[in-house]
């Protein structure tokens, strides 16, 4: 099974149901739709639930709509934005860069 990796905070998120979206900047696992997917919680990498992908597709962020951010934590600029991704990628990010919007729903928590 695929997996995808949150930082506690944002488990803490999609556990209270507050986060039913991710972003993600290179995705090497080729994520698509229905697939079933493991969250894992860093730094320890223990499993804390299992999700379906319902909706997954790919833009730039400048071109992100109020749809793609729904489910989403907010920011509170779009520089503040690209500093985020800059550190969770450790390469420049700006609204050129390309980011898969991921929704999914989840099926069970462990």
């Amino acid at each position: 099974m695929k997996t995808l990796k949150f930082s506690p905070e944002l488990v803490q998120l999609i556990i209270s149901g507050q986060k039913t979206c991710t972003w993600r900047i290179f995705d090497d696992k080729d994520l698509k739709v229905g697939d079933l997917v493991t969250f894992v919680k860093r730094p320890e990498l223990t499993p804390f639930a299992e999700a379906k992908l319902t909706s997954v597709t790919e833009k730039p962020l400048k071109n992100l709509t109020k749809e793609d951010k729904k489910g989403h934590e907010s920011f509170e600029s779009e520089e503040q934005m690209y500093r985020t991704y800059s550190n969770y990628y450790k390469q420049p990010v700006n609204g050129k860069t390309k980011i898969k919007i991921i929704h999914f729903k989840i099926l069970k928590f462990n």
